[in-house]
């Protein structure tokens, strides 16, 4: 059975991280292939509009091994310079494909979200969380840094001061306070959690599919690029989004007070 389960449903992918009997830790060799083949996959299919990512059994991701951490194997394994290039090829790439995911990304966060996993979690675009859910950026407390990029993805989703208090206490928070401090946008009761982030999925697949993906790319670029150079994308973008049919749909369906049937051309 393959780590990473992946299934489509019309316009919907689900990606399931599938290492449930150990909490679905990340970083294994291949992790990164696994990751990246999935990823490529969403991108090059047009009729892909929204994608999931959960955990399966009771964890969405307890992060990196840490068993192997203490016996020194697999990723690992060896001199300091090869465990680097294996962050690279691994880690990194997970992360990298993520973070690369052309369509909306909604995270059904099931259960603990730790360190890598909290940081994978972070690179969906929504994070609807089990009121189970907890969740962490443990690095410190078994003695590393966040070297998956947690050091730049999560002050972009809480903050600067608020991620600093969970890098540097190692602390771990629960659903509640999640919510509170903005690292997912609802919580539902654990039965509820799929049928929620589906629901959400729905609603986002009724949007014409190339905006879709053209807002979700301005929006990453928002994050490492001038306003003057937003403005000029917004620009190019917009004038794109005007020549298309589904455009002239769109507004059709508006003054006929009908849904819109977007074809993505």
């Amino acid at each position: 059975m393959s780590a990473l389960l992946f299934e489509k449903d019309g316009p919907v992918v689900t990606l399931t991280i599938n290492r449930p009997e150990t909490r679905n830790p990340l970083g294994e060799e291949g992790d990164g292939d696994l990751f990246a083949e999935a990823c490529a996959r969403i991108n090059a299919d047009r009729e892909i509009r929204c994608a999931i990512l959960t955990g399966a059994g009771s964890a969405f991701s307890a992060g990196g091994n840490v068993k192997a951490m203490r016996e020194r194997s697999g990723s690992f394994a060896g001199a300091g310079v090869h465990i680097r290039e294996r962050y690279r090829n691994g880690i990194h790439r997970i992360v990298r494909s993520l973070w690369g995911v052309e369509v909306p990304m909604i995270a059904a966060v099931n259960g603990p979200a730790i360190g890598l996993g909290n940081d994978v979690a972070c690179l969906a675009d929504m994070r609807i969380a089990a009121d189970t859910a907890i969740f962490g950026a443990t690095f410190l407390r078994i003695g590393l840094v966040p070297g998956d990029g947690g050091s730049w993805i999560l002050p972009r989703t809480i903050g600067h001061a608020r991620a600093a208090e969970l890098f540097f206490t190692g602390d771990t928070i629960d659903a509640a306070t999640a919510l509170s401090w903005g690292l997912v946008s609802r919580l539902v009761p654990q039965a509820q959690l799929m049928d929620e982030v589906r629901s959400l999925a729905a609603r986002i697949c009724r949007q014409p599919p190339d905006v879709l993906r053209m807002t979700k790319r301005m929006m990453r670029e928002s994050q490492s690029v001038s306003f003057d150079t937003i403005m000029e994308m917004s620009a190019s973008m917009q004038a794109l989004a005007h020549m298309t049919e589904d455009h002239h749909e769109a507004v059709a369906a508006f003054f006929e007070k009908r849904p819109g049937d977007f074809k993505g051309r």
